[in-house]
């Protein structure tokens, strides 16, 4: 069984995180390809898909909502399953609204996505522009990094399971 995990990632926090998919789903025993939603021509080759992108104002990186709808028919035929990540900052001040872009869980759901799961993010060491600057500096340094690797790596040990139990 051979396992596409794509991603698309602004800043190298979710391409960090699609690695640590691609790793673990190899430990578990799978084929893994790893790679940009960009460089993604067809699903041909692969039995299942990750697919992930990083989200800036409520919204998936345009490379991501590109594949889904690239790719739509093929998804419908595979298991795939999605994850997002972003969030950073004091977790006690966290705007709830932030936790599921709009309308991609039906995206995904009209799709046959077997789940969606939401990554904590990463702020920028060296922020570029105004905008990224300000934001990390409204954040404090112990909230900067929300990624939390046994999570994401529990998340996709469950995919694992699910597709050594599909007969092929």
């Amino acid at each position: 069984m051979t396992v596409l995990v794509a991603y698309a990632s602004k800043r190298g926090s979710t391409a960090e995180i699609a690695e640590t998919v691609a790793a673990t789903l190899r430990r578990e025993g799978l084929g893994v390809c790893l790679e940009r939603c960009e460089d993604v021509r067809n699903l041909d080759r692969y039995d299942a898909v990750v697919l992930g992108s990083a989200v800036y104002m409520k919204r998936w990186q345009g490379d991501a909502r590109h594949f889904l709808k690239k790719h739509r028919k093929a998804l419908r035929q595979k298991p795939f399953w999605v994850f997002s990540s972003g969030p950073v900052g004091d977790p006690a001040k966290d705007n709830p609204d932030w936790i599921e872009p709009p309308k991609l869980a039906e995206k995904v759901e009209d799709l046959g996505g077997k789940g969606h799961a939401v990554f904590g993010g990463c702020l920028p060491a060296e922020p570029k522009g105004m905008m990224e600057k300000a934001m990390v500096d409204g954040v404090p340094r112990e909230y900067r990094d929300r990624r939390d690797w046994g999570e994401i790596r529990g998340w996709t040990k469950q995919i694992a399971s699910e597709l050594v139990a599909v007969p092929s």
